[in-house]
This record gives structure tokens, C-alpha cells and sequence, in this order.
């Protein structure tokens, strides 16, 4: 069996600086019910502004970059915020598959709560055909059910898209149940693959361990009130399952509360929300990924490397693999969703940047280049 070798000296440092902050925080900005800001300004903030939001002709002609909003936080203050095609800081905005990354969160609270362990069967849970129970709550976080899956878009025929299928053709009533009709094409745990029926399942898997007097409102009570995210929504099927793939709503301020929330190991404001080490290994290659021939399979030029349910700025050297952003540090982790909604975290800059946006045309927009403007912001703001 192949394993994954990340640089060694990368991926150790890493652990220990998110071993010593274990504890939560103390000594920093916390927002109340709004963020503190310190907004830049000077030749980097007319760069960011026209790298960000200058369009190429009418909107209508869909070129150059069509960002929606942007919010940047260093050191708990804001000091970038744009908003432009009509979006103003009071909208709402879909995040599509960075509501991957608030279901881990969702899930670390239920785990720390007692509710199940990433070691239980589906079938501790919820209502599945035996040969389902070998599947786990951590093969789910790795999108690695084994199930069968197409995550195919505009790019491939909507009729083969499994994602297509359960989110607006047959399987939308009851997604879960959609996703345990595929059929195994792998061994549960051994080969990572790409999954938003995955998240789905996972979604419907923590709301029966959480039982009747949680399943509707945990991810309020979990997440959302707690940080402050008022502008929170979260779509479900019609039997009621949140649709953890793809359904999060909120405004940019409000995706930087989840983002700060995991800079913060977590915390909030001297609370641990999420068990501790959750970050971490969240933040970690995931396990399933590590195994077989997975990155050979699944791992593309320019990609990420998954972590659970989130995206790491990791190396891999066996596949001559870069960076995906080799302008941030290698500690940078984000939640990524379709058309350019992005949250991403960089610890080692104290930094979280969100951008929502319509970035229907691949290849047009520079997340490295966003990257590189948001680290020189942090580091012309005065401490």
C-alpha cells in the first residue's frame, strides 16, 4: 500500500505549533455584535480593489473578476471590506461547499457533546441497510463512504451528475436516502473521493445521533448563535435534513465569524465550541486520502490537498506536487465552494479572508494573487 509523504518538517511543525494552542486563546479581539475595524488604505488597497473588482466591459459579458463581496480580518479587526454587483454587507450569500466545512464544525460540537465518536457506524445513528454499517463517521468526513458518486457540473452532462440529481432531480425529497442507494464501488475508508453525498449523509448521520430535541436547531444552538452569525441560513430537504453539502447562507461578515472561529483552534471569546484537536486533525491530510492510490486518483495540478472537510496549502512531494497557493504559508487551510465563495484562514498571519462571487468561467480568477494582496495587507497593518 502507497502512502501519501508529505515534507516531514512541514507537517511536524505544523502539528506543534496547533498542539501549543490547544488552550484557547486569550489576549485577543473578539467581535461583539459587530466587528472592530482598522480599514487600510494606500497603493495596496488600490491594487486589492481593482484586482478584486474591476470587470473587463458590462457585467453582462461575464469577464474579469465578478467578486461580490470581500471581507478581511487580521488580528480580530477588519482592515478590507468591498462589496460590489449590487451586493451591499446586509446580503446574504450562498456559500455552496463551504457549508462543507461548517458541517465539521457542526459535527466536532456533536463529538465533543458525547452524541458519537468518528468511530461509530452509520448504522449507530441512522436507518441504514447493513452493508451500509461499515461505513463511519470519519469515512464520511474523508469522503471516503466508498458509495458511488459523480460530483459532476456544467462541465459534464447534467444527466451523469450524481450532486445534479440530489440536490434538483430525483433524489432531492430525501437526499440521504439518495446517496445509500448508490452502491459501493470501493471499500469503506480506503480511497478518497470528492463526495457532496458524503456530506449529506454525514448531515443526516449527526442529526439522529443528536436525537428529536437537538435535530432541529443544533446548528444554531452548535454554531451559528454562538459567534454572532445573525444572518445565518441553512437550507434542508423535505425531510428535513440539512443540506450540509451546499446550503449555508450568510452574509461575508458573517463567514468571517466561522473563519475566526477556527484561527481561534475553535474558541470563542475564552469558550471551546469544538472538542479540542478538532481543528487540528481537520486541518491535517485526511486519513483516507493518505491511503492506496488516492492522490494519484483524485489529486489534479493546482489542486488542494483535502483535509476533513476542509482544504489544506500542503505539498506533495511523492507527485511532484506544489503548493496550491504558493504565496501563502503552508498553514493556510480554507472551506472552498462553487463559483468562487471561498473562506480562507492562514494562522500564521493571524488573517481570515472571505470572498463571495460569481466565478462562473474557470481559470479567470487568481486566488494566489487574492492571497498574496491579503498577506501584504496584514503586514502593512500597524500593531
Amino acid at each position: 500500500m502507497q502512502r501519501l509523504i508529505l515534507s516531514c518538517c512541514t507537517v511536524a511543525s505544523l502539528v506543534a505549533a496547533r498542539e501549543a494552542a490547544a488552550a484557547c486563546p486569550a489576549g485577543v479581539t473578539w467581535p461583539a455584535a459587530d466587528w472592530p475595524e482598522a480599514l487600510a488604505s494606500g497603493p495596496t488597497v488600490e491594487a486589492a480593489d481593482e484586482f478584486l473588482f474591476t470587470l473587463t466591459g458590462r457585467d453582462e459579458d461575464r469577464k474579469g473578476a465578478r467578486t461580490d463581496g470581500v471581507v478581511i480580518v487580521h488580528r480580530g479587526r477588519i482592515i478590507y471590506e468591498r462589496y460590489a454587483r449590487g451586493y451591499a454587507q446586509h446580503n446574504r450569500h450562498l456559500s455552496w461547499s463551504v457549508s462543507k466545512s461548517f458541517l465539521n464544525a457542526m459535527v466536532g460540537v456533536g463529538v465533543g457533546r458525547g452524541a458519537l465518536t468518528v468511530d461509530d457506524s452509520i448504522c449507530d445513528h441512522y436507518d441504514a441497510d447493513a452493508e451500509l454499517c461499515d461505513i463511519t463517521v470519519g469515512d464520511l468526513l474523508d469522503w471516503a463512504s466508498g458509495l458511488y458518486w459523480n460530483e459532476g457540473y456544467e462541465d459534464d452532462p447534467y444527466y451523469l451528475s450524481s450532486v445534479i440529481a440530489m440536490l434538483y432531480g430525483v433524489g432531492s425529497g430525501d437526499m440521504a436516502a439518495f446517496v445509500t442507494a448508490q452502491g459501493f464501488v470501493d471499500t469503506p475508508g480506503t480511497i478518497y473521493r470528492y463526495s457532496s453525498g458524503d456530506s449529506v449523509l454525514l448531515s443526516a448521520v449527526l442529526a439522529s445521533a443528536l436525537g428529536p430535541g437537538l435535530a432541529d436547531d443544533y446548528p444554531w444552538e452548535f454554531i451559528f448563535d454562538p459567534i454572532g452569525m445573525t444572518s445565518a441560513m441553512f437550507e434542508r430537504d423535505q425531510v428535513g435534513t440539512y443540506v450540509g453539502s451546499s446550503y449555508v447562507y450568510a452574509t461575508p461578515r458573517d463567514l468571517a465569524r466561522f473563519g475566526y472561529l477556527f484561527l481561534r483552534d475553535g474558541c470563542w471569546d475564552g469558550e471551546r465550541l469544538v472538542p479540542e484537536g478538532w481543528v487540528a486533525d481537520s486541518t491535517q491530510p485526511n486519513p483516507s486520502f493518505q491511503k492506496g492510490n488516492s492522490y494519484e486518483q483524485f489529486l489534479r495540478d493546482g489542486d488542494a490537498v483535502p483535509g476533513r472537510h476542509w482544504w489544506l496549502n500542503l505539498p506533495v512531494p511523492d507527485l511532484a506536487h506544489e503548493r496550491r497557493w504558493p504565496a501563502a504559508p503552508p498553514d493556510t487551510f480554507a472551506g472552498l465552494g462553487h463559483w468562487g465563495q471561498t473562506i480562507f484562514v492562514v494562522p500564521s498571519a493571524d488573517l481570515v479572508l472571505v470572498r463571495t462571487a460569481d466565478d462562473r468561467e474557470s481559470g479567470v480568477f487568481d486566488q494566489n494573487r487574492y492571497l498574496e494582496l491579503a498577506l501584504t495587507l496584514a503586514a502593512e497593518d500597524s500593531p
